[in-house]
């Protein structure tokens, strides 16, 4: 185990021991919280929206960090939203919609992963699983997609508000999905990659010229993954709304 390993999994084991509840979750539900993203969560947002779910990781860590926020979840996976929905089963402060967020209302094919927190509405590339070993296509499943606007009014996203996006190459299409109420957002936090991991997928480039001019400005990179060579695959973005310019 590298060096750097070793200092993040101390690191997160001993922000674990500060919150009974996140020990309760990984001993009993085996879910532990993605306390890597603690910086970004605060305790600022009234609203949380959280797409691409997975078993409720970011959820957890919301509630422990930022237990005013009301949390509004999206995940497409049946056996994930069935582990989330264990977890959170009574919290009225979390909602959970099982459905995929995109430009249009339908069903889309999902790609699961060997490690379904890595599957993708996007076929699984060959550089996915060469940089993430264990994350290879295992089969395939019809999911339910559509816009935000379709499950949200702007009168549920209460400000501050936070957008957060971890959809496995699908993040483009998921901010076109969102493009009818991302104006009830003072920030998008959204995990892109600098390649090409999933067939089709946008760039990180895309993603932040796309946001850009819809009044958006990167303020921050977190969680950079690389590879052996020392270059950068992936990280988490963060954007803020500009006040000085008006949306394009």
């Amino acid at each position: 185990m590298s060096l750097h390993l070793l200092h993040v999994r101390l690191k997160k084991l001993f922000f674990l021991l500060r919150y009974p509840r996140l020990i309760r979750a990984l001993i009993q539900y085996q879910l532990l919280a993605t306390v890597e993203h603690a910086m970004i969560i605060g305790n600022r947002f009234a609203t949380i929206v959280d797409i691409g779910a997975n078993k409720g990781q970011f959820a957890l860590a919301c509630r422990a960090l930022s237990p005013s926020s009301k949390i509004i979840s999206f995940e497409p996976l049946p056996k994930a939203a069935t582990k989330f929905d264990q977890f959170f089963k009574g919290d009225q402060s979390v909602k959970l919609f099982k459905a995929a967020i995109g430009p249009l209302k339908g069903q889309e094919l999902m790609h699961i992963a060997a490690r379904d927190d890595s599957s993708s509405l996007l076929p699984i590339s060959k550089e996915q699983v060469k940089a993430f070993p264990g994350t290879e296509e295992v089969g395939t499943i019809n999911v339910d997609v559509a816009p935000l606007s379709y499950f949200l009014k702007p009168s549920d996203i209460f400000a501050p508000a936070l957008l957060k996006i971890d959809v496995q190459g699908y993040e483009f299409e998921v901010l076109m999905g969102c493009k009818s109420l991302l104006d009830g957002f003072e920030q998008v936090y959204c995990e892109c990659s600098f390649v090409e991991l999933y067939t089709g997928q946008k760039m990180v480039d895309s993603v932040i010229d796309w946001l850009y001019h819809h009044g958006f400005a990167l303020v921050g990179i977190y969680n950079a993954s690389y590879d052996d060579g020392g270059k950068a695959i992936q990280a988490d973005f963060l954007f803020h709304r500009m006040l000085s310019r008006s949306a394009a």
